[in-house]
């Protein structure tokens, strides 16, 4: 038998290579060959665990629903309340649509519609800012072709007395505040600081401004390029004039890199502006 030919200590070791593994043996008669005493432990022990952290983690998977009936139920009320919603969406443009001026909507998109609204609300506005300018006025004339003994039970009188300003129902919440009293002569301040009335409201990027002043040469014009300055480009503006008061009604869209980050902000721009163009004023008048 080829067993025969083998040492005891060869022996030994065929039979623990034979039952550790299917490796073929091999023999080995050099010095350095290792004892059965030193094989045994290297055998008892199990190899050391692999590193795990070096491994990517799994993504955790969505929730799913627990049945298919629940996830069809969320699927058919989802489309139920977006159909809806443009239902309605389209109803509410067709409506808006309707009351307006033809000339006001170019094309029958949402984007035309809504853009025609904003522009046809901007009309009525200043229409409404100039029939109130225009009601003042009557209403003082009526005033001041009465008696004093007629004027003290006048409706009409105690209304344009009683009022600061025929543009007061226009600032809800100013930032600045002015009296105005007996238009044309005088214009007194409430405050050192405050040298109109200015009103502003922010939405987002999107501020409407409201400025009631006294008239100055080229204000317009100074005011225009100072909103440039300052990256305010102005959408839309309506100009309303009642004898030496002026209303400017602006909306501006704030633009990247102003630095006015709230509507107290562009108010406090606003005045600032506005003071500017009264000191010219008074320098010009002056020289």
């Amino acid at each position: 038998m080829a067993l025969e030919a083998l040492s005891s200590t060869e022996l030994f070791n065929f039979i623990m290579f034979d039952s550790a593994a299917p490796t073929p043996f091999t023999c080995n008669n050099d010095s350095s060959e290792a004892s059965p005493q030193e094989i045994a432990p290297r055998l008892s022990h199990p190899p050391p665990p692999q590193d795990t952290t070096t491994r990517k983690k799994r993504r955790r998977r969505p929730k799913v629903c627990k049945n298919k009936e629940e996830a069809e139920t969320q699927r058919m009320t989802h489309i139920a309340v977006e159909r809806n919603r443009r239902k309605q969406m389209n109803e509410h443009l067709a409506v808006l649509r309707s009351l307006m001026p033809d000339s006001y909507v170019q094309r029958g998109d949402q984007a035309s519609i809504v853009g025609g609204a904003i522009e046809f609300v901007k009309e009525l506005e200043h229409i409404l800012q100039s029939l109130e300018a225009k009601k003042f006025t009557l209403l003082e004339q009526q005033v001041n072709n009465k008696d004093q003994y007629e004027k003290s039970d006048d409706q009409n009188y105690k209304q344009v007395m009683g009022s600061s300003s025929p543009f007061a129902q226009f600032f809800a919440y100013p930032q600045f505040s002015c009296s105005h009293n007996q238009l044309g002569n005088k214009y007194t301040s409430q405050s050192k600081a405050a040298i109109a009335d200015i009103e502003v409201t922010l939405i987002e990027t999107h501020a409407n401004i409201r400025i009631l002043s006294r008239r100055r040469l080229r204000q317009l014009s100074k005011i225009v390029a100072s909103f440039h300055s300052v990256f305010l480009s102005i959408l839309h503006l309506n100009v309303t004039t009642l004898d030496s008061l002026v209303l400017y009604s602006i909306s501006a869209k704030v633009e990247e890199g102003c630095q006015l980050n709230s509507a107290d902000d562009i108010a406090g721009a606003v005045h600032h502006m506005l003071r500017i163009i009264e000191e010219e004023a008074i320098l010009g008048c002056q020289s």
